[in-house]
């Protein structure tokens, strides 16, 4: 479980794991995130629902990472009613056991894309790429302990927060194992891997976080790692996340990431730096195999126009003579035309 602040717990309850009564800001989102890398074919993907009932709708996106670098990808807004489920755009989540089991099925369309950086105009991307059916079923299973929850006052209320500048109020991950199938238009793939899921509630705007760096990442059923570096509009750095070992959870204390980039501020290498707060220390690098740019745009209350970059990178991990499978994920906000962390 990860550290509370002083005066605050965190709590994670088994019933966490179904949707929550939305609070009454306009910007309330609830999501599910997973995602999963076969290290045998190197092929792998993410998903992401995110329910915004307040606003109508919910975000639906499918990233699959497929053989010669090609990526599929699909990304919707549809219409929901309510809360009370995480199925919307093709996408459903079950939640079969809590902590233990779900499942995850699409059906739907996707774009291929065998240059992914065409995505940085996505108006473009889709019109010039191919548009194919496509079908997935992944079974989760979870093989670490929870990380994260609720935080919470010592007396159980909840924290005051400004959705204006709020992420999520709640947020856990967990190491899991992945197996199913992918099916893109004649293409069809079992997949038997590993990777990491998490969920979140609470008010959300993607442009309260200045920039962070997310790699989560696994090298088997008993070694994985969740490293972040997540800095805020006030410059304020909070460095964290865990090392899944013989399945228990050693939080990290404090980390470094020295990334490598191209001519676009794409990430394409990096070396971490971990401690633990059990004294361990872990070297990890990262090549990243294949890379679609994503972005989140709105205007703020003013006016303004904020522009959020995210690039997805399937990424090979190496650390302790293992080779392992995972995410880098970049979010940064972009200010004449620059991503804010850039070089970080």
């Amino acid at each position: 479980m990860a550290n509370a602040q002083p005066g605050t717990k965190v709590r994670l309850l088994p019933e966490d794991e179904y949707t929550h009564t939305p609070d009454a800001a306009s910007n309330y989102n609830e999501s599910m995130y997973f995602n999963m890398f076969d290290p045998e074919s190197k092929i792998g993907g993410w998903f992401r629902l995110g329910n915004r009932p307040n606003e109508g709708h919910a975000e639906m996106s499918v990233c699959l990472y497929l053989p010669g670098g090609r990526v599929a990808f699909m990304y919707g807004k549809p219409k929901i009613p309510d809360n009370k489920e995480m199925n919307a755009g093709g996408m459903k989540i079950e939640v079969i056991e809590p902590f233990k089991r779900l499942r995850l099925t699409y059906s739907g369309k996707v774009v291929v894309l065998a240059n992914p950086s065409e995505m940085a105009d996505p108006a473009k991307a889709f019109k010039e790429n191919p548009v194919v059916p496509c079908e997935v079923e992944l079974d989760y299973e979870g093989v670490s302990p929870m990380f994260g929850g609720e935080t919470v006052k010592e007396d159980g209320s909840p924290l005051d927060l400004d959705p204006e500048k709020s992420f999520a109020k709640a947020h856990y991950e967990q190491h899991m194992a992945a197996k199913g199938r992918f099916h893109i238009g004649e293409e069809g793939f079992d997949v038997n891997g590993f990777g990491l899921r998490d969920k979140s509630w609470g008010p959300r705007y993607w442009q309260a976080i200045r920039w962070y760096r997310w790699l989560p990442m696994n090298f088997g059923r008993d070694f994985g790692m969740m490293i972040s570096i997540v800095t805020n509009d006030e410059g304020k750095q909070r460095q964290g996340g865990m090392v899944l070992k013989d399945g228990k959870y050693d939080l990290i204390k404090s980390c470094t990431i020295d990334s490598e980039w191209d001519e676009n501020w794409y990430q394409t290498a990096l070396r971490a730096h971990v401690e633990t707060e059990s004294g361990v220390t872990y070297e990890v690098e990262g090549k990243v195999l294949s890379l679609i740019p994503l972005r989140n745009r709105r205007q703020s209350p003013d006016g303004e126009e904020l522009n959020t970059r995210i690039t997805e990178g399937m990424t090979e991990y190496r650390c302790n003579g293992m080779t392992g499978y995972g995410l880098s994920e970049y979010l940064d906000q972009i200010v004449d035309g620059r991503p804010v962390g850039a070089g970080n």
